[in-house]
């Protein structure tokens, strides 16, 4: 039995983890089922946005307990050598790549714990949004070891270098879910699980309707443009541009606006 489902919501695929009895940690095996589950979702040609979020719920001493991804699978890493330890990196950086750099946008629905791996995890989704009752935290130097999945590289980029290496240093757990928003590390807050769900398949839903290519080609040329001068990101928004005029989707959009029509744009993805 999977713990990472797929589901199909029309142009939006929902990826699900739900390793209930572990918090959703993140191990050898949770990274290669979402690995699968992100190839399973690049296959089907007419999904344009991608819901991310964890569906863990346990009861601990009494309390339901909700979760993202509560971390890493601490007791796998306990008795890491070394090489096993770079393996482990490599192969959950792997995935935070694949689904930083997937072509279509990826949303991230954060409930409950997001803490470690978990928050990587969620650095390496396009936006990131959250249930009031989540709370974010880097805390592995409280373990002994660095953050291995992008913890020292993506939060600098999105919170700051001195908000970054506080929470990197001090091994807190206990960001609160406005935390997050007031740092730039969640883009919304919203009360409950059920409107942050609602909220992350609307908003999904909402850029897939926009013009498929348009939006991969907007996603690259953000993604790359991070990496470079601006120079060379000026150069590679200029030949983005350029690309969409080979769309027929553009032809259509235009089209329609010169128009003023008042039928419902349905891109065709070509």
């Amino acid at each position: 039995m999977t713990d990472v489902k797929v589901e199909k919501k029309g142009n939006v695929a929902v990826v699900t983890i739900d390793h209930m009895q572990a918090m959703n940690a993140l191990s050898t095996d949770m990274y290669a089922q979402l690995e699968e589950a992100f190839d399973s979702v690049a296959a089907m040609e007419d999904v344009y946005a991608v819901v991310l979020t964890g569906s863990s719920r346990v009861n601990k001493k009494g309390k339901t307990v909700q979760s993202f991804v509560a971390g890493a699978d601490i007791s796998q890493m306990s008795t890491m050598t070394v090489a096993e330890g770079k393996a482990f990196g490599n192969d959950s950086n792997r995935v935070c790549w694949k689904i930083e750099n997937f072509k279509r946008p990826v949303i991230a629905a954060i409930n409950g714990f997001c803490l470690g791996g978990g928050c990587e995890l969620a650095m390496s989704c396009d936006i990131r949004l959250a249930s009031a009752n989540a709370c974010f935290g880097q805390p592995e130097v409280g373990l002994g070891i660095t953050p291995g999945c992008g913890g020292t590289q993506r939060l600098a980029r999105l919170v700051g270098l001195g908000k970054a290496k506080e929470m990197l240093y001090t091994a807190r757990g206990n960001y609160t879910a406005q935390d997050a928003k007031d740092m730039g590390l969640v883009n919304e807050v919203y009360e409950t699980v059920e409107e942050l769900e609602e909220a992350a398949l609307a908003l999904a839903q909402e850029i897939a309707a926009q013009a498929p290519i348009a939006v991969a080609l907007v996603k690259e040329a953000v993604n790359v443009g991070m990496q470079t001068d601006l120079n060379s990101a000026l150069k590679l928004e200029g030949n983005c541009f350029g690309e969409c005029f080979a769309t027929e989707d553009q032809k259509y959009a235009m089209a329609h606006f010169v128009n003023k029509s008042r039928e419902p744009k349905v891109f065709q993805n070509k």
